[in-house]
């Protein structure tokens, strides 16, 4: 019956909110709530909520601070050069943008945090696809495979999880598994660049007038036209916003664009704005730096290198208190964004697990996998990678499922270390999942719904998924 009613309660979880019937927020707390009534175990709730917020409140407080301190870097000019050299090699041709999207969250991607790496990811190319009405669910879908195939990273969690798991070494885990990574990062690329044709076709191909006047201000946006359709300004010109040049309009609701100057929200890239620090570039440069590779190092826990980069980062450029909480005041809405979604993501997750439902769907899953699969469990791993990590916490697959399967391996002959290079398999599209708190920046920070970026990413992730189980099968690693 657990099972059962753990299938149903996640089918109608996804169903929700993917019709926009409710918020995630909404559907986050009520659904599991009414579930814990209908096991009986509804004089529980309490405890399993509780239980499921302290877990996740140091996640809670790491996007806290991290937050706040990328907002502060982004206010100060830190990855204005960046920003640039993106605008430059992408030139507005729509293939540019969403490749160059995921070759941004793939470097980023290399500091093993997926939060930082979309606040960053969006930070350099919301303005970009607003200015050329594009399709932003495409940027969080690509954003968010390229970054779930890097987050197998040793110090990215999953690998060092599954080690821990089954008692082996990380490097042994992750370093024979580089060549199907690899492949699965030219399969984000090749993905990328199907969608950017699509977006091409829908838009027509645009060409930027001057690049470097997509950082100027919208006051010198509103006298000028940056953006014109192919062939268009001898003839009348474009529109003072953008135009196709061979037909095709942004289809509506795409982007939440009326295609107005003033919507396009390129404050952030304003050269002039007063919250510029040029003169503290290099220390700005240097603390993060040193603040990744801390976080790289494990030094100290990553909620308590956020809250001491954030306060640092504040004090430095920002010493008047007036400015201080003005900067927090800025990035408040963001914060409690992402921070509320973490806690109802606690008492979805709290629930789950208090009432022994996810135990019982994992376990239902892997009695049913049939004897004479039993010498391939290394593939019956990678498969139940996929959707296990996305309706499991990565904690929750590595320590309680993952074990199991090794076992059932081991018994057909099957070496534990294959059995943890498989499990990775389910990455790409784990990150999309609702209980990854990184997702809710991702889609946040672009102005996307949940359910629309559930909807377009998921089949694009668990494709990329299935192309580095095939590469791991082709390379024998699995």
């Amino acid at each position: 019956m657990l099972t059962i009613l753990g299938f149903v309660m996640i089918a109608t979880f996804l169903a929700l909110i993917m019709m926009k019937k409710m918020s995630p927020l909404a559907a986050l707390v009520l659904i599991p709530a009414l579930f814990c009534v209908l096991v009986g175990q509804g004089a529980h709730l309490g405890d399993y909520v509780i239980k499921g917020i302290g877990d996740l409140a140091p996640t809670a407080a790491m996007l806290m601070f991290a937050i706040i301190y990328f907002g502060v870097m982004i206010d100060v000019g830190l990855f204005d050069p960046i920003v640039r050299g993106i605008l430059r090699f992408c030139k507005a041709d729509p293939v540019r943008v969403v490749v160059g999207t995921a070759l941004l969250a793939a470097i980023v991607s290399l500091d093993g945090d997926g939060s930082t790496t979309f606040m960053i990811t969006v930070s350099a190319l919301y303005p970009l696809y607003k200015r050329l009405k594009m399709s932003l669910v495409v940027m969080t879908g690509v954003a968010a495979t390229a970054n779930g195939v890097m987050n197998t990273l040793p110090w990215g969690g999953p690998t060092a999880r599954a080690a821990t798991a089954l008692k082996l070494d990380a490097g042994d885990i992750f370093v024979p598994m580089i060549p199907a990574l690899a492949v699965g990062l030219v399969g984000v690329f090749a993905l990328a660049y199907v969608l950017g044709r699509r977006e091409r076709k829908r838009l027509g191909v645009l060409t930027l007038g001057d690049v470097a006047t997509v950082t100027e201000t919208v006051e010198e946006k509103e006298n000028e036209q940056v953006l014109v359709g192919a062939g268009a300004g001898a003839k009348g010109g474009a529109p003072a916003a953008a135009r196709p040049a061979t037909g095709g309009s942004a289809a509506p609701g795409t982007d939440g664009s009326d295609g107005s100057v003033q919507d396009l929200d390129l404050q952030g890239l304003d050269p002039r704005r007063p919250t510029l620090r040029p003169k503290l570039y290099w220390f700005n440069a240097a603390l993060t730096a040193a603040l990744l590779t801390l976080l790289i190092l494990q030094t100290l826990p990553i909620p308590v290198l956020f809250l001491l980069g954030a306060a640092l980062a504040l004090t430095v450029n920002f010493p008047h208190m007036k400015d201080q909480k003005a900067r927090i005041a800025a990035h408040a809405e963001n914060v409690l964004n992402v921070s509320g979604m973490v806690f109802a993501a606690a008492v979805f997750t709290g629930v789950l697990t208090g009432t022994g439902m996810v135990e019982h769907m994992a376990r239902w899953l892997v009695s049913n996998v049939p004897d004479a699969l039993g010498p391939h469990m290394g593939l019956v791993t990678g498969v139940l990678s996929i959707p296990l990590t996305y309706f499991m916490s990565n904690d929750g697959f590595y320590f309680g499922i993952v074990p199991i399967l090794a076992e059932a391996g081991a018994a057909h002959g099957v070496a534990p270390i294959e059995i943890a290079r498989a499990s990775l398999v389910g990455q790409a599209l784990h990150m999309s999942s609702p209980l990854v708190p990184a997702v809710y920046v991702l889609v946040g920070m672009a102005k996307v719904e949940f359910g629309d970026h559930t909807r377009f990413t998921v089949k694009w992730a668990a494709l990329t998924s299935l192309v580095v189980l095939g590469a791991s099968l082709l390379f024998g690693i699995v």
